[in-house]
């Protein structure tokens, strides 16, 4: 069991870093596109929320590459350095898309308050998951049921963690979607400048869908190992 685990892991680990990799390029690409406006991401970010009558979130500049994220809890964003202070054609669009989840909020978009309710779930999923798999590894060679309940047990928190990982999809396409559709009615980027904005909205999303994907194989994979102890 243990070098099946393994092989899965490094292959979906593979898959997320060669996603994760195209997605970092294609951020480098368009951070080195100028808008034409001048404006920078916070500056973006400031002219979606006012549009939306979102006055009680705040902008803040964030630390690190490719950090950027809404937190709902105390309605802030947080753009990292390159986005909040940059007049790219990247720094604009991802500034816009974390609005979007900001507008999600404001909007009780449902899946949006699905994620956030099923979190403690996760965050206990995610802390069990080492240990029942310590468990499950031991007790694959166990007499009667009992590793046929730890196996069961990999099945369900591994389930939480892909459960999680697609309800995320449809929040961040939806956050992207209404980034693009304001850049693009506001007129904040043009032509080439969109383009360049959907490209990357579109690669960030790849990140998701991978880890989303390497969520159900690994649940997948699990299911199957219970199964044949059956």
């Amino acid at each position: 069991m243990y070098m099946g685990y393994m092989m899965v892991t490094l292959v979906m680990a593979a898959i997320g870093g060669l996603v994760g990799k195209v997605l970092q390029r294609k951020i480098n690409k368009y951070l080195q596109v100028p808008m034409r406006s001048g404006q920078n991401g916070a500056e973006i970010a400031k002219q979606m929320l006012d549009h939306y009558g979102l006055y009680d979130v705040r902008i803040v500049e964030g630390q690190g590459m490719l950090t950027d994220h809404y937190n709902p809890q105390t309605k802030t964003i947080s753009l990292s350095p390159p986005i909040y202070s940059g007049t790219s054609v990247a720094s604009a669009a991802v500034a816009a898309h974390e609005c979007g989840h900001a507008v999600q909020h404001a909007e009780a978009y449902a899946f949006l308050q699905m994620r956030s309710a099923i979190v403690p779930f996760v965050q206990f999923s995610s802390k069990a998951q080492q240990f029942v798999l310590m468990g499950a590894f031991m007790g694959m060679g166990m007499a009667g049921q009992v590793g046929g309940w730890l196996m069961l047990a990999c099945v369900v928190l591994f389930g939480i963690t892909a459960l999680f990982s697609f309800i995320t999809l449809p929040v961040e396409f939806d956050a992207s979607n209404r980034a693009l559709a304001w850049l693009d009615d506001t007129g904040a980027v043009q032509g080439e400048e969109y383009d360049g904005a959907k490209d990357a909205l579109k690669w960030a999303a790849m990140t998701y869908v991978a880890a989303a994907l390497s969520a159900l194989v690994m649940v997948m994979y699990f299911l199957m190992r219970y199964m044949n102890r059956r």
